[in-house]
């Protein structure tokens, strides 16, 4: 029993010397020491910047991260981290994000950069290796964005994994491993995962159709055929579409020399039943749709590391944004994915319950304005319809004292 626990043990601690972290941001005072803004767009004048901030909704409001800011602009920042090469090891890419401004269109993602990158340029001409993370644009964008480059191709994830669209923190966290395998997570919840290669092309296909074999002259595709039997009736063709109307009369005011000959109308014919068309009958010679046959393809080719990226250096955040102010916090990259859960627990997992109270207070309270703000609109209605009634009835009682000087000035004449 001892051994068994000494195994374990040393198991564990070999397991926790072997994760290592590459990247870990929780944008203290410091943070612009480690991340440079790019220029990128700035001299178009559609340059976005960053806010250091915990935001409206928070536990602590020392607990910050960097916001976007203003609206309708393009954003780009970086920062360098420790080499990683994910051979044989998890990649695991996670990210606290929150569009307090209830975003409408606009991405809230990160991207993973291999090769040497100037920094100060850094936009979205850069290439990347893996590009994740919430899009959002009207009702139709609202997904994971998951983008694997392999070959200089960005393969974005078939499958259509929802993402959350409220206004409060949600952690995402995408992981790619050795076993040519994917798990993307919201909030510490897996969402979707599998094989890579179900949900990316990495792989060309591994058969094609030969070209080099033509469709035979005799092959008949035609699944249906007219009755050879079906003969049209005698006189269809003799009955007209439209015949005249036999209730129309001429009308009494109608005068042949001035209004010409009068004709009744015509009026479709009850009788009549269109061009006349043969049955279609099963061809009892269809053979289906001609596919060539398919042969092995010689530029398939197997990848066990398909999962495998270039060296990864840089972090970035590279977004348009129509309404700015989406907070980005807490971007972790290691091999660990019990480190990475773990970190969303501490970070995320004791944040959450306060930033909603706070949220949830600050909702009330609005709702709470908006209905004392049609309150105070309605009393103003009524004052004035209020005061229109008075005004009127001002002048009932001026009219009617105009009235009674009159009166009273004839009385002195008589």
């Amino acid at each position: 029993m001892a051994y068994a626990l000494r195994f374990v043990c040393l198991l564990a601690l070999c397991l926790a010397v072997s994760a290592k972290v590459y990247f870990e941001e929780k944008f203290d005072d410091t943070w612009q020491s480690r991340w440079v803004v790019s220029d990128w767009k700035k001299s178009e004048g559609a340059a976005g910047e960053w806010k250091h901030t915990a935001g409206k909704y928070h536990k602590d409001p020392e607990d910050k991260g960097i916001q976007t800011y203003p609206d309708a602009r393009f954003f780009a920042i970086s920062s360098k981290i420790e080499d990683f090469d994910n051979k044989d090891k998890d990649l695991i890419l996670q990210f606290q994000v929150k569009h307090e401004q209830d975003l409408d269109c606009g991405g809230g993602y990160i991207k993973l950069l291999e090769g040497e990158v100037d920094q100060s340029h850094f936009g979205g001409d850069i290439p990347y290796s893996i590009m994740f993370g919430p899009d959002i644009c009207g009702y139709s964008t609202k997904r994971v964005h998951a983008i694997i480059t392999h070959e200089a191709k960005n393969m974005l994830i078939k499958k259509n994994v929802e993402c959350e669209t409220d206004t409060l923190s949600h952690v995402y966290t995408f992981i790619l491993s050795p076993n040519n395998t994917y798990k993307i997570l919201i909030d510490n919840v897996e969402k979707s995962g599998g094989d890579i290669f179900a949900e990316w092309d990495f792989l060309k296909p591994r058969q094609i159709p030969d070209k080099s074999v033509k469709k035979p002259e005799d092959w008949v595709e035609d699944e249906y055929m007219n009755d050879p039997e079906d003969n049209k009736p005698d006189g269809w063709d003799d009955i007209p579409a439209e015949i005249v109307d036999p209730e129309a009369k001429k009308p009494e005011d109608w005068n042949d020399e001035d209004d010409g000959e009068w004709e009744a109308p015509l009026i479709p014919n009850p009788d009549y039943k269109g061009e006349w068309k043969p049955k279609r009958i099963k061809n009892p010679a269809y053979k289906g749709k001609w596919k060539p046959p398919m042969i092995d393809n010689p530029e398939y080719v197997e990848k066990p590391e398909a999962y495998r990226l270039p060296i990864l250096r840089y972090v970035g955040i590279e977004i348009w944004q129509v309404k700015a102010g989406t907070i980005f916090d807490n971007i972790l990259v290691t091999d660990d994915a019990e480190y990475a859960r773990k970190f969303a627990e501490d970070t995320w997992g004791a944040m959450k319950a306060e930033e909603k109270k706070m949220h949830d207070e600050a909702e009330k309270s609005k709702e709470a304005e908006d209905k004392e703000d049609d309150a105070g609109d309605d009393d103003a209605d009524a004052d004035d319809e209020d005061a229109e009634a008075e005004a009127a009835e001002d002048a009932a009682d001026a009219e009617d004292e105009e009235e009674g000087k009159a009166e009273a000035a004839d009385h002195d004449e008589l």
